[in-house]
């Protein structure tokens, strides 16, 4: 009883007067008037959007949401101007960017990323701030963006080596290149604001493309600080910025017809929907990563040590709130007690805390209206047959949430069907794993699923069903995105189109070849435009 008053004490006491907050972590409002367009920071004096953290500060007249700042509310009149600009800028493939050699383009991108490497401690204290995010896991995800653009860099370097030759068949001489594919529309989340959203910015930029960058709901103001170098590293016209509401500035320009690709990470429903409005569908690609509700299979032969640990971190890594996370756990019933008795008490040891405490592991929601969301399913699980098992689960201050361990779940639940996104772990017992197999069949999502087993035979039995219904299979292990080598991808409504820092690079892109027949005045007319370089594309130039 000690350890449960300690807990919610703790859970209580979270928010705290603003004063009390180590000098280091505190921040300024941060008022934003000004958004890239056309190569330049254009002042906006029009309406503001109020940013508020999920962070709770206390002041005389009790606490509140701490305002981080304002950002530009901007209307379709810019958005239309940013699509003008960004459609000059390509040029029908004959702008400055889509023409420019591939060795230029890298050295703009690796001036970006010094630029960006200057703003590092502002970035990671603005995620902390706008999405509730921990030091250490807001310094992983700027970290690892930069070596994800030093990657692609490195991988663009090696397409082109391998670009760099002619081949010849047939009788015919060609030369094979990947080219860009036009305007490309950029949208986001909020839970990874700067390193899901520069998975397809980065590598569609990189490619000749130029960009339309619509900030997320959350974490807007953590890219204000890199908007200078957007601005000191490409060509104008090459990024523009677009803020305002989705629902009001989004839908004229796919109406257009002038953005080439889509590339949203989201929900599947709005991204149909925004397909639906493009004029031409045939000139549309579309880069999605999109709704999934991953499973994790624990069977009588699994380590249940090593499944609660795996569980753990693939179920509440940053609250639950990632596409990859954990969010339906199946244990078979032999084990299901004992497992869901491990998984409890680790739940219980959880750190809840602000962003920046030390060893925090559970912090507050950016979402407001999530909290009453997440009480629905809880409310709706507890009315279908299941308990909340784990200590202070499901307990509420304001926008801080402690997670709920929920068991037995059932397929008449929200919490089977519905995609929580937060802090609830779902468990289903099960008798034969033709359930979870039947589960994952009859799901309208394929992303990816995690097998906990040591027997290699019944591991085998899933692995060969799982990889026609999923796009990765995990092993005694989360599921994850990375290592970032790896393609990222969905089946069904989970996604469309792949993404690895190689497949990015051929999704944001098109293979265009220059032929001819191999004669010898032929071969002589290609020799002397390579060794004159008159063109960027016909070379053999080899990038070191």
């Amino acid at each position: 009883m000690e350890n449960l008053k300690a807990s919610i004490d703790a859970i209580n006491t979270l928010f705290t007067d603003e004063s009390l907050i180590p000098d280091q972590y505190k921040i300024s409002e941060i008022h934003q008037r000004e958004y890239l367009l056309n190569g330049q920071l254009v002042p906006w004096n029009g309406e503001t959007t109020q940013v508020f953290s999920p962070v709770f500060v206390g002041s005389g007249e009790g606490i509140s949401r701490k305002l981080v700042g304002t950002i530009p509310h901007t209307t379709v009149k810019e958005a239309m101007e940013s699509l003008d600009a960004a459609v000059a800028a390509y040029d029908n493939g004959q702008g400055v960017w889509p023409t420019m050699s591939v060795e230029d383009r890298i050295a703009c991108m690796q001036k970006f990323v010094y630029l960006m490497i200057q703003q590092r401690e502002i970035v990671i204290k603005l995620l902390m701030w706008e999405i509730g995010k921990s030091l250490g896991d807001s310094t992983k995800e700027f970290d690892r963006t930069v070596e994800y653009i030093n990657a692609t860099i490195d991988a663009l370097k090696d397409l082109d080596r391998q670009s760099s030759r002619f081949e010849e068949s047939e009788g015919i001489l060609a030369q094979i290149r990947r080219s860009s594919l036009g305007v490309v529309l950029s949208m986001g989340p909020f839970n990874y604001p700067l390193n899901e959203i520069f998975t397809t910015l980065i590598p569609a930029l990189i490619m000749g493309n130029t960009i339309l960058f619509k900030l997320p709901k959350h974490g807007v103001l953590a890219h204000y600080p890199l908007l200078n170098a957007f601005k000191e590293a490409f060509p104008p016209g090459t990024v523009n910025t677009l803020y305002g509401r989705g629902a009001e500035i989004i839908s004229p320009l796919m109406e257009s017809g002038k953005v080439n690709v889509l590339a949203f990470i989201g929900s599947s429903k709005v991204a149909n929907s925004l397909k639906k409005l493009h004029p031409m569908a045939n000139r549309l690609r579309s880069i999605l990563s999109l709704d999934a509700k991953n499973a994790a299979i624990v069977t009588k032969n699994a380590d249940l040590d090593v499944a609660v640990n795996e569980c753990l971190l693939g179920a509440l890594s940053f609250n639950g709130q990632r596409c990859t996370a954990l969010k339906l756990i199946f244990v078979q019933k032999e084990v299901a007690q004992e497992f869901v008795a491990k998984l409890s008490n680790a739940v219980a040891a959880l750190k809840p805390g602000l962003p920046w405490e030390k060893d925090v592991k559970i912090t507050p929601l950016p979402e407001v209206d999530k909290p009453a969301y997440l009480k629905e399913c809880l409310d709706d699980a507890l009315a279908n047959g299941a308990k909340i098992i784990n200590e202070n689960g499901g307990y509420t201050n304001h926008s801080f949430v402690f997670p709920a361990v929920v068991y037995p779940v059932n397929d008449k639940m929200k919490l089977y069907h519905e995609e929580q996104f937060g802090p609830i772990i779902p468990v289903v017992p099960f008798n034969s794993t033709d359930e979870p197999i039947a589960y994952q069949i009859n799901a309208s999502h394929g992303m990816q699923v995690s097998i906990f087993s040591e027997d290699p035979q019944e591991v085998a039995s899933l692995i060969d069903p799982f990889v026609n219904l999923v796009s990765r299979v995990n092993i005694n292990c989360q599921s994850q995105r990375g290592p970032d080598v790896f393609p990222f991808t969905g089946r069904k409504d989970s996604a469309e189109g792949t993404l690895s820092i190689s497949d990015a690079l051929r999704s944001f892109s098109i293979r265009s070849l220059v032929a001819t027949k191999a004669t010898t005045a032929n071969k002589t007319l290609f020799n002397s435009i390579v060794r004159d370089h008159d063109s960027n594309f016909l070379s053999t130039d080899y990038i070191f």
